[in-house]
C-alpha cells in the first residue's frame, strides 16, 4: 500500500486514533482485526516490550503535582513493507494489543486509512463512548442530593 501525498494528515488525527486505539479493549480490538481481513506484512522496529510509566496527578485537580504511582505499559514499534511506521503505547501488559495498534496506526498513513476509520476507528470509538455514557448515568443513578438548612439563629 501506497501513501497517499494528498492525504492530509494532522497531529490531532493521529492522536486521535492511537488514543481510541490504546483505550479500547483488546477483545473488541481482536475482533476488528478479524473483520478486517488479510493484514499486510511489516518488521519489527521495537518488539513489544513491557515497562512502567510514572502516573502524576494534581491535588484536588488544580494543585501542586505529585507522583501518584506506576503503571504497567507496553511499548512497540513496526514498519509496513511499504514504509511507514507504526508505534503503540498500551496501558497494561498484552503484546497484541500493542502490536495490533501500531499496525493500524501504520495502516492509517496509508491509502487504507479510509477504510481502516470506518471500520475499526469509528466502531471502537462509538463502543467507548457508549461505555462513557453508561458509566455517566449509573454515576448519575447514585447521585445524592444533600440540602442545608440554615436556622433563623445567629451562632
Amino acid at each position: 500500500m501506497k501513501t497517499d501525498p494528498h492525504i492530509n494528515l494532522t497531529q490531532q488525527d493521529r492522536a486521535h486514533w492511537m488514543s481510541v486505539l490504546a483505550r479500547a479493549p483488546t477483545d473488541r480490538l481482536a475482533q476488528a482485526v478479524t473483520q478486517f481481513g488479510e493484514l499486510p506484512p511489516y518488521l519489527w522496529l521495537r518488539k513489544p516490550e513491557a515497562g512502567l510509566a510514572m502516573v502524576r496527578a494534581r491535588t484536588g485537580g488544580s494543585g501542586a503535582q505529585f507522583n501518584l504511582g506506576e503503571m504497567s505499559v507496553i511499548r512497540c514499534a513496526l514498519r509496513l513493507d511499504s514504509g511507514e511506521t507504526g508505534i503503540a503505547y498500551v496501558a497494561g501488559r498484552n503484546p497484541r494489543h500493542a502490536e495490533w495498534a501500531a499496525l493500524f496506526d501504520a495502516l492509517l498513513q496509508t491509502d487504507a486509512r479510509s477504510m481502516v476509520q470506518t471500520n475499526v476507528i469509528a466502531p471502537l470509538e462509538q463502543w467507548l463512548q457508549e461505555k462513557r455514557a453508561r458509566a455517566v448515568a449509573e454515576a448519575k443513578a447514585s447521585k445524592v442530593e444533600f440540602m442545608t438548612m440554615v436556622r433563623g439563629e445567629d451562632a
